[in-house]
């Protein structure tokens, strides 16, 4: 096994025991990026696609190879003077850059964000690096993260699924999610808004954990919906993401949202099984409702035969093991997730997007204006894509006092509507007393390019079973189930009550040794094979 597709916890003791080095564990990602990434993404003007593309993952915006590798002879020089450089030691980790890092580009894949170098570093990125990890580069996203394939970055070619790279990876994680499949790193710091980590783990067969709200600080974060954001770790197994929340996790100063709740030591307890845990199995997360798009009018279908066979296989083997599955589990205010995220989310968007206006940071229209206000509008008109503006007018549409108590008021009443629905299933007192719930991920694997880009509505509803978490705060984790039928990964999702994260950890981790002879676990993404 090459060091770029070994394990970060294996990779953690072969540096302690000096069996390798940190700049050789960096040298093999980079080796890696060479052979199956292509060319970054670009905001000059090209082809969508050129030869060289053909079979290439595209995860990278901004490569920063001698940050890096200044990071990992660092390691290299701790190591040999006997000092302690971190439990991450010398594993390179990709950012999403929707994250400031000190020095670099912080684009949040926008035009109106191209020239902007973060002047100070995410405190998700600060402990990483404080904890050993050698930062790679940052890695492309939907812009400002709007979106679920990640084909609305204004830097194309966008990413590509690394099984399958005529499929989309997800998003608004994708780069993340496909910088990890394909092992260009170990592991990647991702945010998830309605699923954005979890939705790209499952299409791309890696494992992504969205915290519960304000268990990881958002400082540094550029925001899309204050309230639903979440930073969150993207690894290709769980030992992996749990030492990487281990990280990342605890109160911050300089966020009033993170929690000051202390952090448990999540690789203590990840190998104690799922004795006497009850996982609950809920009808509600096996069927989508959508609206049709001809007629306006909700339909409802189940979810594919292959998610639902995968999610039961998932609980027979953990009923094998001790825990006990509770059937017909009630989540009636799941359908609402979608609708009330359209709404809650776009105004929060409309709001965090009116700092951009040419004349602070980031972009500025070049045309020579004599009013500011013109000024502003062809900045904004410029420098945003399409998702962006769609988010701005109907975040300020469904805001607008005449229309906010149809809309606004209505959706954050259908938000505590779905978070009661998670408390009454996690009460200890109550009817289920549940650990957790057991879903899949998403309706569908991943998508083919181009497929669904452009109908916001339909792209949307690929989150449908991941956006719930997001509106009552708990923590959802998705891990791969499996193979379908078209050699795409299956995702299984796992959601808890608040500050849970530590059991999710567990029953996914039983499930992967469960599961880890399966045949399915020894095939390797396309761009690998």
């Amino acid at each position: 096994m090459e060091l770029c597709d070994t394990p970060a916890y294996e990779l953690a003791v072969l540096l302690r025991q000096k069996r390798t080095t940190a700049t050789e564990i960096l040298n093999s990602c980079l080796a890696r990026i060479e052979a199956v990434d292509g060319r970054p993404g670009t905001l000059e003007p090209q082809p969508a696609t050129l030869p060289e593309d053909a079979g290439k993952v595209h995860a990278f915006i901004t490569l920063m190879k001698t940050h890096a590798m200044q990071q990992a002879q660092a390691v290299d020089e701790k190591l040999a003077a006997g000092e302690d450089p971190g439990p991450l030691a010398g594993i390179p980790v990709t950012i999403k850059d929707i994250f400031c890092v000190r020095g670099a580009p912080a684009t949040a894949a926008s035009r109106i964000l191209a020239n902007f170098v973060a002047p100070y570093t995410a405190t998700p990125v600060t402990r990483l690096e404080q904890a050993g990890a050698v930062v790679l580069g940052k890695v492309n996203l939907d812009e400002f993260t709007y979106g679920s394939s990640n084909e609305s970055s204004a830097f194309q070619p966008s990413t590509r699924n690394p099984w399958n790279p005529e499929r989309v990876p997800g998003g608004s994680s994708g780069g993340s999610t496909a910088s990890v499949a394909a092992g260009e790193a170990p592991l990647s710091l991702g945010t998830d808004t309605a699923g954005s980590i979890r939705q790209p783990a499952a299409f791309c067969g890696v494992v992504g954990l969205k915290p519960t709200y304000g268990r990881v600080s958002r400082y540094g974060l550029i925001a899309f919906a204050s309230s639903l954001d979440c930073p969150g770790p993207v690894a290709r197994n769980v030992t992996d993401a749990a030492l990487m929340l281990q990280a990342i996790a605890g109160p911050d100063p300089q966020d009033a949202t993170a929690a000051n709740v202390p952090v448990p030591d999540y690789l203590a307890v990840l190998d104690e099984g799922v004795r006497g845990l009850r996982i609950g199995l809920s009808p509600d997360y096996f069927r989508i409702t959508y609206p049709n798009p001809e007629t306006g009018e909700m339909e409802e279908q189940p979810v594919p035969e292959e998610m639902t066979a995968a999610v039961r296989r998932a609980a027979k083997l953990l009923a094998e093991m001790g825990a006990e599955i509770v059937e017909d589990v009630p989540m009636p205010n799941t359908r609402y997730g979608i609708p009330a995220y359209f709404v809650i989310s776009r105004v929060e968007a409309a709001s965090n997007l009116h700092r951009y206006d040419g004349v602070k940071y980031g972009y500025r229209t070049p045309d020579a204006q004599n009013d500011l206000r013109l000024m502003y509008r062809r900045s904004r008109g410029q420098g945003f894509g399409p998702q962006p503006k769609l988010r701005i007018l109907m975040g300020m549409y469904v805001s607008a006092a005449q229309y906010s108590a149809q809309y606004y008021n209505r959706a954050l009443k259908v938000r505590s509507l779905i978070r009661r629905d998670f408390d009454q299933v996690f009460d200890r007192s109550g009817r289920y007393r549940l650990d957790a719930l057991l879903t899949p991920t998403t309706p569908t694997t991943a998508f083919p390019m181009a497929a669904v880009y452009g109908n916001s509505v339909m792209m949307q509803y690929a989150d449908q079973l991941t956006v719930p978490a997001n509106h009552a705060g708990v923590p959802g984790l998705s891990f791969p189930g499996g193979l379908a039928a078209d050699g795409m990964p299956i995702g299984l999702q796992l959601l808890g009550p608040d500050f849970s994260e530590a059991t999710l950890l567990r029953i996914a981790r039983s499930y992967e040794l469960a599961t880890e002879s399966d045949a399915w676990r020894k095939v390797k993404p396309k761009v690998l094979r």
